[in-house]
């Protein structure tokens, strides 16, 4: 397992991004999923900062990086901010003009289509967001 913990400013999005781009491509994969796997972190991560420490609170984000398997690379996102079940928001209704739509919802949306699995538990009072990414999608 490798990890990093940074403040929660979106000033690391890039470097906690590099981290889990480079454990993926250490871990042989291909270009396209390294891409996908960057995007659905780049998102977990916007969602964190902008809502889990609201109104200048602030707080440390930690990403932690693992295979499972030869196949599986398993994230984890753990911050102590305000709880928030990724889980419990509706996928938005794409059928819909893009005036018509809610806010919101769109990238927790891509989150789920580019991973292969998405869990959210609150534990010790910290949000712990776990994605799961198969090489092979």
């Amino acid at each position: 397992m490798s990890k990093i913990r940074l403040p929660a400013k979106i000033e690391n999005l890039k470097s906690l991004i590099q981290f889990v781009s480079d454990y993926a491509s250490g871990e042989g994969f291909a270009q396209k999923r390294i891409l996908e796997i960057e995007l659905a972190t780049e998102e977990a991560l916007i969602n964190i900062f902008k809502y889990a420490y609201p109104d200048d609170e602030t707080g440390d984000v930690e990403v932690r990086c693992r295979m499972e398997n030869l196949f599986s690379l398993v994230i984890e996102i753990f911050d102590t901010g305000k709880p928030f079940d990724i889980q419990s928001v509706p996928e938005p209704d794409l059928t819909l003009d893009v005036s018509e739509r809610k806010e919101g919802g769109l990238g927790i949306y891509l989150i789920k289509k580019m991973v292969g699995s998405v869990q959210y538990r609150r534990e010790g009072g910290s949000n712990i967001l776990t994605l799961v990414v198969h090489k092979k999608s």
